[in-house]
């Protein structure tokens, strides 16, 4: 389909018809896996199955989960191919960063950039008006065996090759000064700047460039991220340095693995439902289930990618792509929402929230997956996980913006008696030499107050052993090699 018919398609559709459009695919999916993917026959006869019998949605929901250990890892790279075939056939082959294990490579398909084509041409119109601007997208994103580079290239350029925008795109990759000195060359150009990009790189070129006197707030900018989560107060960090203050279509974050590609993404509606949550502490816990973990929520499209939730918050996705997968557990702690459900807690009409933001021509009833920080990503502590979101919010508070730039990696070590202590080591802002005493024992201050907000078990074990469990904090010159390199993903913890 063009992407107007899509577009009449998600703004004429109920949530019903798009979900029944999405089982179909999961269905058929399955069957020409058991016909097709020498792994998943295998996997089906050590399991019993016959595919055959799989005749509903019901019936899917209980076939068994797929993940690295017991699939990827368990079969020949070729098996888990279309028809077996890995070197006959044209990919592009990305790996994970290995950050949880030995990497493990994944070849796309064409098939597979198509499908993340659309999802970006279709957020590049409603959010950033492509068709009505000159547009330059500044790819920010690791160019390299990571996915996320070279998958937005080939996405943008596929939508750009159609010939019905001016799109162009240029990609420094995690290169502060190429980038900065892009945008300063092209921005003059062009009607506006996209900048995708990691959240902490992209606050490293925001600030970097205020240093060198880049007066943001004269380009038209946007931005897209990925990897990772951030908080609503880090999105207005990013829009009080530039001229884009449409809070809920200057700026859009991804959910999407190397396994799979581009899932969901936020909307316009999503960011004011985050929002709107946020601002009450029984809104927020009946949506997140917490009264102080805050997901990224997104929404998806169901015959793209076939989410389900297992055993109450593991989200399971079905998706076709160079290794086909399905039911496929992410690893990922999360939920899966529908609209109906997403007003029942949220205590609001979508309608009625995208009316009062006036951005109801973007409104689609399309389900919700909201992502919390992976159950893996997190250090033990005492017996219990501390995670970096909770580090991350502290460090972000606006008294901090020009004494840190929000990057750190904590570790868990021992003292010469055994005695665990937590180590966070944080990357000092642009041109700072040496934080203050004072600015030190604020920072001190804000993430202890943060722990105790956020973790119970913390709270607990500080009331038992006082200060010696204080987190000990060391502090780095910018872009320090050992814990912040420039040119790779930044690394959270180290176990």
């Amino acid at each position: 389909m063009k992407i107007e018919q899509w577009e009449h398609l998600l703004s004429t559709s109920s949530e019903r018809q798009l979900m029944i459009r999405g089982e179909r695919m999961a269905l058929n999916l399955f069957h020409d896996m058991a016909e097709r993917v020498p792994a998943y026959k295998k996997f089906l006869k050590g399991n019993r199955i016959d595919h055959r019998s799989v005749t509903s949605i019901k019936a899917f929901a209980q076939l068994p989960l797929l993940d690295k250990q017991n699939y990827l890892r368990a079969y020949p790279l070729h098996e888990l191919c279309w028809d077996g075939e890995l070197t006959s056939r044209q990919f592009i082959i990305s790996s994970t960063s290995g950050s949880t294990g030995e990497p493990f490579y994944f070849p796309r398909t064409a098939e597979q950039d198509a499908q993340y084509a659309l999802t970006a041409e279709l957020y590049l119109r409603t959010n950033f008006q492509i068709h009505k601007k000159r547009t330059l997208y500044v790819n920010a994103f690791p160019l390299g065996v990571w996915i996320g580079g070279l998958f937005t290239y080939s996405a943008v350029t596929k939508i750009a090759n159609r010939g019905q925008y001016s799109l162009s795109i240029i990609n420094p990759g995690i290169n502060v000064p190429s980038t900065l000195a892009a945008i300063r060359k092209f921005a003059p150009m062009f009607d506006q700047i996209i900048i995708g990009s990691y959240a902490p790189f992209l606050k490293d070129i925001l600030d970097e460039g205020k240093q060198q006197g880049i007066a943001w707030d004269e380009i038209d900018l946007g931005f897209i991220f990925s990897a990772e989560g951030f908080s609503e107060e880090f999105r207005d960090y990013v829009l009080s340095h530039t001229k884009a203050k449409r809070k809920h279509t200057a700026t859009l974050n991804h959910y999407g693995t190397v396994d799979l590609g581009t899932m969901s993404y936020e909307t316009p509606i999503s960011i004011l439902l985050r929002r709107h949550v946020l601002a009450s502490d029984t809104l927020r816990t009946q949506l997140f289930g917490h009264p102080y973990k805050v997901p990224t929520l997104t929404q998806y499209l169901p015959e793209q990618f076939f989410f389900e939730e297992e055993s109450g918050d593991r989200l399971v996705c079905s998706a076709r792509s160079g290794l086909p997968l399905v039911r496929y557990d992410l690893k990922d702690l999360g939920n899966v929402l529908s609209v109906s459900e997403m007003e029942t807690r949220a205590n609001c009409t979508l309608a009625s929230l995208a009316s009062s933001a006036k951005v109801t021509d973007t409104l689609w009833r399309l389900p919700f997956v909201q992502v919390f920080e992976r159950s893996d990503f997190s250090v033990s502590y005492y017996a219990f996980q501390i995670y970096p979101d909770t580090i991350r919010r502290a460090l972000q508070q606006p008294d901090f913006s020009l004494v840190c730039s929000g990057k750190f990696l904590m570790r868990v070590m021992y003292d010469q008696n055994h005695n665990q202590e937590l180590h966070i080591n944080i990357e000092e802002y642009p041109g700072v030499h040496q934080v203050s005493a004072l600015h030190r024992r604020k920072l001190l201050r804000a993430i202890h107050q943060q722990l105790l907000k956020e973790s119970s078990e913390y709270q607990k074990t500080y009331a038992e052993k006082g200060d010696r469990i204080l987190p000990t904090l060391s502090f780095w010159e910018h872009g320090y090699p050992e814990f912040f390199a420039s040119g790779k993903k930044q690394q959270w913890i180290k176990k």
